[in-house]
């Protein structure tokens, strides 16, 4: 199991927001690069970055420079998403050098973009992101119903030739209330993708009833505001995993 630590961006700072509400925003590190360099002195082999302002169709360049300035001084491969609507903005931040690129609202409105950007950069630069509330996907800053279930696009993605997504409960993230075991392992079993859990991780306990995830192609998870609470350390996630 694969820990990924989070940061997401809004106007250059890095953030956690409750159930994706962009109103409800508290900053937590004025300094993302150097956050960066610690995660990775801390043994992270992987982080995840987020353009809110993108995400909220508010692009913000300064979000775009700090994904640069990071991608630019950390050894370890970065994964981002938040804002990708069309292949030039695949094509800008894949030569920033991000290892692998996510995707959500775009697999939702434009799935002939996805194919195309598969064929143009294969499956390991690309991944899905799947936000759902109550069960159903929701998009555009998750602002607005995507007209299907988490498990309808995840299948339908998967047939496209995408081989990973990342879930995400909405209800649950930045609520450090857990992750929705049941719904992450489902989807991953049903779909028969590789699976990145997101949204509510709150104690070790939590990595640690995600384990026999595993069995079902849940490989890795994202964690955010329980690094940022304190609630436990890189260090001792990566111990216990």
């Amino acid at each position: 199991m694969i820990i990924i630590p989070a940061i997401d961006l809004r106007s250059g700072r890095c953030v956690r927001l409750t159930q994706g509400r962009k109103q409800d925003t508290k900053v937590y590190d004025e300094d993302p690069v150097a956050l960066a360099l610690r995660y990775q002195a801390e043994g992270a082999t992987w982080l995840h970055l987020v353009d809110l302002d993108g995400a909220f169709s508010d692009p913000n360049s300064d979000n775009r420079r700090v994904v640069s300035e990071i991608v630019s001084q950390v050894k370890i491969p970065v994964q981002f998403g938040g804002g990708l609507r069309s292949l030039a903005d695949l094509q800008q931040v894949i030569e920033l050098g991000v290892s692998r690129t996510i995707l959500g609202t775009l697999a939702v409105e434009a799935p002939d973009i996805v194919t195309a950007a598969l064929r143009l950069y294969g499956p390991k630069k690309l991944a899905v992101g799947i936000d759902a509330r109550d069960g159903r996907v929701m998009t555009r800053g998750w602002n607005s119903d995507g007209g299907q279930s988490a498990l309808e696009l995840a299948q339908g993605v998967g047939g496209l030739g995408i081989e990973r997504i990342i879930y995400t409960d909405i209800a649950r993230d930045g609520m450090l209330s857990g992750i929705n075991l049941e719904q992450t392992r489902l989807i991953a079993r049903e779909s028969g993708l590789k699976v990145t859990a997101s949204g509510g991780v709150s104690s070790l306990a939590d990595l640690e009833q995600l384990k026999p995830a595993n069995e079902d192609g849940v490989d890795s998870v994202i964690v955010g505001k329980a690094l940022y609470e304190g609630r436990f350390t890189l260090a001792e996630a990566l111990a216990g995993l």
